[in-house]
């Protein structure tokens, strides 16, 4: 690692024991604080919202798709911030400060009654709504998350990458040891937030509920601030979204030009490495071509304006970029059923008989344990098969991401046909029995569940596998944020169907939705979710034609030989 190019976060002077496990050991500690914090309230939110401001279905619905969705848009502004101006360090610092903050007003909000509408029985459709300056306290609250979870969301892995030479065997293995425990110790903070801090939260106490995870947030903090003096600090080196915004303007500029050929590119030698140049989307090569060198290029031969001449290695990232746009869109109507789970599926299980026995009644959110638990189990016996598979025939075979993206669109379907069919079948039980809560046991719903996680297990994982895979290093926090741009596009794509559908579907003198109330039993949710099933189903002809032809030739990266690649799956997984 070129220790020019780093410092400390305090000493600008580079420092021989900086990095390393040493350092890596307080990253882990801040990450798993601070995955127990925001999955605390990530899990709980829906029934947050319809039970303590009385939001009925579809606005707390609409809150948590567009918080959601701002929430995984954040990510680009916190990695431009990072790469051109903060670092990472500073980074992910402010962005958990701006977290424990977020917390610290749900919490407050949550302890103070005054702060909230009076309770509303379940099933009630009068209740007292929340009057405006209480919304703006919750949507304060909400807001101060949005802004830490775009600092901490794109450098949190690329941070802890930070700290090791991947330009070495050692550092490589080094760092996969690095990303293990990171999952490990997610998969046990996700547990225990969707586990004990949900039920403290429905059960017992929403303050305590919501003081446990800004108690998290302040251990975060103090754990990552500990290890300071240890950490290797890459100075900010430019925003890799500005170069891609120059080779735009650039191209736009010299539309008119004929397309030029490799030899009147601006292809200036670089300290790190560099993009070869490609033969594809050969229209961006218009924003390096040289036209005239004496007006164009310095002494030095560097462009004199980056917006009118850039090199070869910035057109190609931007090429890298838009190469995986019609594969990764593909993934986006994936996510909205995925989605659905977290808040109509929190709604049906609601109204659905949660006891265990005569005396202890499920969380509705436990009920997001599911599509994890059916996510790590597929994991699992798959990398169990491709283990029998190696010995067996001594080939590492394993799916093909076309396969599995494939899969993964398919189950996404089924997700939404399984979950239409379980909640007519819960509608007309609670209606035969005239009752609110459904006398049909929460356990129905697994199926769709364990659907929802199968398909995050085959098409999200395979997502983010082609961000590390067909990105190059220098945008290796771009990939993280260009993922959660997909879950962000996902919540506000949500947010818009159910407004589209909502408003269509009111018929007859009652003016009654599929969606609109606080009782699904008046409603026809199972139709919402068969319109999302359509949705999904045109998807998968769309990948079938027309993504597929941007997959890669044999699941690898086509850019550089295979002697010469990169760990560039060194960040796999932006959870």
């Amino acid at each position: 690692m070129d220790n020019g190019t780093l410092r400390s976060s305090l000493d600008p002077s580079p420092k021989p024991q900086l990095g390393g496990w040493r350092a890596v050991r307080f990253i882990l500690a801040n990450e798993t604080f601070e995955k127990l914090a925001s999955m605390s309230l990530i899990a709980n939110l829906i029934l947050y919202l319809h039970t303590m401001y009385n939001l009925d279905n579809v606005d707390s619905a609409y809150v948590f798709q567009i918080w959601g969705g701002t929430t995984n848009f954040s990510p680009l502004a916190g990695a431009f911030l990072a790469d051109a101006y903060l670092g990472r360090f500073y980074t992910l610092l402010f962005g958990s400060i701006a977290s424990f903050l977020g917390m610290g007003v749900l919490t407050l909000g949550a302890a103070l009654p005054e702060m909230r509408p009076p309770p509303c029985s379940s099933g009630k459709t009068d209740c007292i709504q929340s009057k405006s300056w209480q919304l703006a306290f919750l949507y304060l609250g909400l807001g101060l998350l949005v802004i830490g979870a775009g600092g901490i969301r794109p450098c949190n892995i690329s941070f802890g990458a930070d700290q090791f030479d991947t330009n070495t065997e050692k550092g490589r293995a080094k760092l996969e040891s690095f990303l293990n425990w990171w999952y490990f110790l997610f998969s046990i903070a996700l547990v225990i937030a969707l586990t004990l801090v949900v039920y403290i939260q429905t059960n017992i106490s929403w303050t305590l509920g919501f003081a446990i995870p800004t108690a998290a947030f302040i251990f975060s903090i103090v754990i990552f601030l500990l290890g300071r003096h240890l950490y290797i600090c890459r100075i900010p080196q430019g925003s890799v979204f500005a170069d891609m915004a120059k080779v735009l303007i650039a191209t736009y500029r010299k539309r008119q030009i004929p397309r030029p050929s490799p030899n009147h590119l601006h292809d200036p030698p670089m300290d790190s490495s560099k993009l070869p140049h490609t033969n594809r989307f050969l229209v961006f090569d218009k924003a390096a071509m040289v036209i005239d060198s004496s007006m164009e290029l310095d002494e030095q031969g560097r462009s004199k304006n980056e917006w009118k001449l850039c090199t070869v290695h910035q057109v190609e990232q931007l090429k890298c970029v838009v190469g995986i746009v019609p594969i990764w869109a593909a993934g986006i109507s994936c996510f909205i059923s995925m989605q659905q789970m977290g808040s109509f599926g929190i709604l049906q299980a609601i109204q659905m008989n949660r006891f265990l026995g005569p005396h202890f009644e499920i969380p509705p959110a436990w009920m997001s344990l599911i599509p994890m638990i059916a996510l790590s189990l597929w994991i699992y016996i798959y990398e169990k098969y491709v283990e029998f598979m190696r010995r067996k025939t001594h080939h590492n075979k394993r799916f093909s991401m076309k396969m599995r993206i494939e899969i993964g669109i398919v189950m996404s379907v089924l997700c939404m046909i399984v979950a239409g069919i379980l909640e007519k079948i819960r509608r007309d039980s609670a209606i035969e029995n005239r009752t609110f809560v459904s006398p049909l046991h929460v356990s129905v719903l697994i199926p769709e569940f364990a659907l929802s996680g199968l398909t995050e297990a085959f098409a999200a994982i395979s997502v983010m596998e082609l961000l590390t895979t067909q990105l190059p290093e220098s945008l290796r926090t771009v990939a993280g944020a260009i993922f959660f741009l997909s879950l962000s596009l996902a919540s506000y794509l949500s947010s818009v169907l159910m407004g589209i559908v909502n408003r269509v579907s009111k018929t007859g003198d009652s003016k009654t939705s599929w969606l609109e109330g606080n009782d699904l039993n008046k409603n026809h949710l199972d139709y919402f979710f068969y319109v999302v099933g359509v949705i999904a189903a045109l998807n998968f002809f769309y990948f079938r034609f027309v993504g597929t032809r941007f997959l890669p030739e044999g699941d690898v990266d086509p850019r550089v030989k295979a002697s010469e690649r990169r760990s560039e799956d060194e960040e796999s997984g932006f959870r």
